[in-house]
């Protein structure tokens, strides 16, 4: 036997403020205030029957339903299924499915939505997996989710991954029953309508064809980035967002500045600021000439150019105190002055600067030389030619790399989105320096982190890179 049994959100709680009225308190309201909570007045026995129930086992609808139509009479149902609704547009029902008495799939809501409700899947149309869709296991639990869906689904024993299983082809209820032992169709039709309510399963109607391919929209998301997107933004998940230091007092941070690499260093030349800001070129004209430039003079960039552009871009300015420890304040705008960005600079032609491959110290604005091997350097300078479509040799070819702890140990769900906010940030930094300067700069889309990471000695998981930049000469007009 099949059947779904509706419960309250384990983190609802109930606040009966008077005889007759009850306080919904919603877990998406709790921290920052009390939108989401609802107040039901005039509570009937029957009802408020219900809503111990809901926020004990559960029960199905019907029973439900039974329960106050025998305590307060018929009069009170059309009050019963309007709280109902509320309840589960406000995210507060879980829906699970049992099969032989025993939980199949719970789905769980992330936030309030207007979509919650169950939707009939029929037991005969066909569903694969939505592409979007994905399991993963999370504190024993094997969980389904979906950028696509305000609401998780827990699978609770084999059977449920099985039916994951049989949904990577078109497949009905009735078909896949009739293939796997154990389990009824109905059960599988209410799996299926579960998942459907969640927008996990993509119809197939004719000629089996997708019908997320036919959208336009969808067809243009990769699954990774719409997951980042959906992840990084509140509304399609109920994790901890912002600061929330979650690692204080377990891990200890890692340092405002990374020690340095290497005591092969060269000092670098650093501008006068205040001249700077007297003379340069003004800001308007350095905004509206900006571009990038991928072809360089038959002279390289200076010594004396790479550290003015250093020092103007990326130089740790002053270093302050705060409640959650030491910080640091540069050029550019960053997540909470975390400053998890480190530039690795391959010269390979620069003059007064030996060919290689070095580490740019902020504080003390030096270049610390690696021992890094040629093959390790070569392919480097060789993703960044290929990556501006074999226009030229770059003179100079700055990594941003990032030192992830710095930012996760702060924050939590938007830790690399917060990154590669930062990327941006830099890089538009060194363009308008570079265009001050009349330098020729680009920045580049995609470089290899493996790389990187085996030409530096770095743990891919702990500083690799994000982000990379080249630098040269202006060619003549």
């Amino acid at each position: 036997m099949a059947n779904c049994v509706l419960s309250f959100n384990k983190d609802v709680s109930l606040i009966e403020e008077a005889t007759d009225q009850v306080v919904v308190q919603s877990p998406f309201g709790r921290n920052n205030s009390s939108y989401h909570n609802l107040t039901v007045e005039q509570v009937s026995p029957g009802f408020l029957a219900v809503m111990s129930i809901l926020a004990a086992k559960g029960a199905t609808e019907e029973d439900l339903s039974n329960l106050v139509l025998q305590t307060d009479g018929v009069s009170q149902l059309p009050n019963f299924y309007y709280y109902l609704q509320k309840f589960t547009n406000l995210g507060l029902i879980c829906h699970t499915v049992l099969d032989d008495g025993l939980p199949l799939a719970i789905r769980i809501p992330l936030s309030p939505a207007d979509n919650l409700e169950l939707l009939e899947a029929a037991i005969d149309q066909k569903f694969m997996l939505s592409r979007f869709a994905y399991c993963h296991q999370d504190r024993g639990q094997l969980i389904l989710e979906s950028p696509l869906s305000q609401a998780k689904i827990i699978l609770t024993n084999w059977k449920g991954a099985a039916l994951i299983a049989e949904l990577a082809k078109p497949q009905s209820a009735s078909e896949i029953s009739s293939q796997l032992s154990g389990i009824s169709a109905e059960s599988i039709q209410l799996f299926f309508s579960l998942l459907l309510s969640a927008n996990m399963l993509d119809k197939t109607p004719e000629g089996d064809k997708s019908q997320e391919v036919e959208s336009d929209t969808l067809a243009q998301w990769e699954f990774h980035d719409l997951l980042f997107h959906a992840r990084s933004r509140r509304g399609r998940h109920n994790n901890s967002v912002g600061k929330t230091f979650r690692f204080l007092g377990q891990i200890e941070q890692p340092p405002i500045v990374k020690p340095k690499m290497s005591d092969d260093i060269i000092e670098l030349y650093r501008p006068d600021i205040e001249r700077l800001k007297a003379e340069d070129c003004p800001f308007t004209r350095v905004l509206e000439e900006r571009k990038s430039v991928r072809h360089y003079h038959d002279e390289p960039i200076t010594d004396r150019q790479l550290g003015e552009f250093l020092y103007r871009s990326a130089r740790v300015k002053r270093i302050f105190t705060t409640n959650s420890g030491e910080l640091t304040n540069r050029p550019y705008p960053n997540g909470g002055s975390r400053y998890e960005l480190e530039l690795y600079v391959v010269v390979n032609t620069c003059d007064r600067i030996p060919s290689g491959l070095y580490h740019y110290d902020p504080q003390d604005h030096q270049l610390c030389r690696l021992k890094a091997q040629s093959h390790h350097i070569a392919p480097l300078l060789e993703e960044a030619y290929l990556a501006t479509g074999k226009a030229s040799r770059p003179q100079i070819l700055i990594i941003l790399a990032a030192r992830f702890p710095r930012v996760a140990w702060v924050y939590e769900s938007i830790a690399y989105s917060l990154i590669l906010k930062g990327v941006g940030c830099l890089q538009q930094t060194m363009y308008l320096v570079a265009t001050a300067m009349n330098l020729a700069p680009c920045a580049i889309g995609c470089g290899n982190a493996d790389l990187f990471a085996t030409a530096v000695g770095t743990d891919y998981y702990a500083e690799s890179s994000v982000g990379e930049f080249i630098l040269g000469s202006q060619p003549s007009p």
